[in-house]
């Protein structure tokens, strides 16, 4: 053990700590896999632990051979082609690059995965103009709000006024 700075600190302690970050990485990476596949897929309770044991041992086998984590080129070098972006806009829903589900608005989507919309147009290569709504909820919510009044300077002392001349 060596002092340094009144700290004492084990030779290994960088690489160590290097190690469990790259393991709760790891651990982190075949959690989000095998929670989409299971999602998408009908698999029996007994074949879980297999899956998760194959796909850990895949994972750190991937990693070790590319010298670092897993998923950091792969998260940032997907592009979407124009006809990925055509069919990612549904009427009913927009379909999540990072796990292939239909949302009706991604903002929610994209903050439980750390993201912002702006870092998520980045990240696939999106228009700035992508939308983050689907078309039918954004109608659906103009529609209402334009019910209401809201938009229109004045639109609720005009309602008031009505309400109280009826």
């Amino acid at each position: 053990m060596t002092i340094l700075t009144g700290v004492p600190r084990m030779p290994n302690e960088a690489e160590q700590l290097k190690r469990e970050e790259a393991t709760q990485k790891l651990a982190l990476h075949v959690s989000d896999l095998i929670s989409a596949y299971v999602a998408n897929n009908p698999l029996p309770a007994a074949e879980l632990p297999t899956l998760i044991a194959s796909v850990h041992a895949t994972l750190q086998r991937l990693s070790a051979s590319a010298g670092g984590e897993p998923s950091s080129k792969a998260n940032h070098s997907h592009r979407a082609s124009a006809s990925e972006i055509r069919r990612s806009i549904g009427r009913d829903g927009l379909v999540s690059f990072i796990d292939g589900k239909v949302y009706k608005t991604l903002k929610r989507h994209l903050t439980s995965h750390g993201l912002d919309p702006v870092t998520y147009r980045a990240r696939f290569g999106l228009p700035e103009d992508y939308p983050m709504v689907a078309p039918s909820y954004a109608e659906r919510r103009s529609a209402l709000a334009k019910e209401i009044g809201l938009g229109r300077p004045g639109a609720l002392a005009a309602r008031q006024t009505k309400r109280t001349a009826a």
